[in-house]
């Protein structure tokens, strides 16, 4: 007769401890917990207008989302906020990638600063097409004025956007306003199509240059040059500082070929330096001399009213979009009708009626 020592099998487990909840449930509980917590929408209005940074944040990351209900929370904070806005300069900056935007935003905001203004930088950064990854670097490459308390950085990811304007920027104006913020400089990603954008929610639009390289490998173009209240020959410092001074002749030269702008304004080349500050304040009081001539003459009040109109417009395009591509109906007709444009057995002009005729219905 077997001992009972025999018959226990090799592979019997030994009871052990209590197995500890699993990262991802102890994750969910504290996302959980988390959403419980989240401040109102009224919270958030009040802590904005105390001049609040994560409030302000928070607020932003609810602009910016797709999610229907921080849709709905998110108009409720900017038209909590919009009675405090309008209270703020707004400056566009543009340049081709490598001409300095990230160094020249971080030594004009530390200027500015350093004058008693608060700054508010919205940077917008490239999204991977393949992707849709964004490295978001800008506060890393603003090591100073990611830590003045005077400062605000807020990088976002342009994702499709055109050419780089991240979609909600115009709202994130509103809150950063009524957040205390005097001054909001707009970086875009590069120079393309959305300088139009750009241009269309800014008072003063600046665009950074570079000596040594042509219009044709910097990719500018007329109509970005046309845009401009002032060109900065940036990187004016050692060895480039004659090639900068010639630069700045060239484009006071062009600029002068442009047609006169409604404004009044005459548009102007300077040099600077963000690596040695060399012309940074020079900068502002031409930026400040714009501001004073169009307050004068009242068309700073007409532009931003303007503004205010194309927005309106623009975000109902893009709604009436969105809720087109959304529409059950065109979901299920919208690939049939890709097939049979590329089977050459409608026009694309046919298919897009048939589509928008149903959606219509």
């Amino acid at each position: 007769m077997d001992s009972p020592k025999n018959n226990i099998s090799a592979l019997t487990e030994k009871e052990g401890v209590p197995q500890p909840e699993t990262l991802s449930l102890v994750s969910l509980k504290k996302v959980i917990l988390k959403r419980k917590n989240q401040p109102s929408a009224q919270e958030l209005i009040e802590n904005i207008l105390n001049h609040d940074k994560v409030a302000l944040s928070r607020a932003i990351t609810l602009v910016e989302s797709t999610n229907p209900e921080h849709l709905e929370k998110a108009n409720a904070i900017i038209q909590g906020c919009l009675p405090h806005s309008n209270q703020s300069i707004r400056i566009g900056i543009t340049g081709v990638p490598g001409v300095g935007k990230s160094t020249f935003i971080e030594a004009f905001g530390k200027h500015l600063t350093s004058l008693g203004r608060k700054v508010a930088v919205l940077a917008v950064d490239p999204s991977s097409s393949i992707s849709n990854g964004s490295i978001l670097g800008d506060k890393t490459r603003m090591e100073e004025l990611v830590k003045d308390e005077n400062a605000f950085i807020r990088p976002s990811a342009s994702g499709e956007t055109l050419g780089g304007v991240a979609r909600k920027t115009r709202e994130t104006i509103i809150l950063c306003e009524a957040c205390g913020f005097d001054t909001i400089i707009i970086e875009t990603v590069g120079v393309g199509q959305s300088e139009t954008a750009v241009h269309s929610m800014v008072d003063f639009f600046l665009l950074l240059k570079i000596s040594g390289a042509g219009d044709e490998l910097q990719g500018i173009k007329r109509g970005i040059m046309e845009m401009a209240d002032a060109i900065v020959i940036n990187k004016a410092d050692g060895d480039n500082i004659a090639k900068a001074k010639l630069a700045k002749t060239e484009f006071n030269r062009a600029l002068h070929l442009f047609p006169a702008k409604k404004s009044g304004w005459i548009p102007t080349a300077a040099t600077c330096s963000s690596y040695t500050k060399e012309g940074i304040d020079d900068v502002w009081k031409t930026i400040s001399d714009y501001f004073e001539l169009v307050k004068a003459n009242h068309y700073f009040e007409e532009k931003r009213q303007n503004q205010n109109q194309f927005w309106m417009l623009e975000t109902i395009n893009e709604q009436l979009k969105s809720n087109f591509y959304n529409h059950p109906d065109v979901i299920n007709q919208l690939s049939e009708n890709k097939k049979a444009v590329q089977n050459n057995e409608i026009s694309p002009f046919a298919a897009a009626m048939n589509l928008l005729k149903n959606y219509f219905r």
